[in-house]
């Protein structure tokens, strides 16, 4: 019985091991949004 719960502990460990080495990072680009409207500007007193 000893035998069967370590070869189990091994193919765990195995599937374990191949589950995270194909797993791949993704990239993702994270975009700033323009704004709505734009906020006044002082031109002058008279413009």
């Amino acid at each position: 019985m000893s035998k069967n719960i370590k070869l189990l502990a091994m193919l765990a460990v195995v599937a374990g091991v191949a589950a995270c080495a194909q797993q791949e990072e993704e990239e993702f680009v994270v975009v700033d949004p323009e704004p709505i409207s734009v906020e006044p500007v002082y031109t002058g007193k008279y413009k």
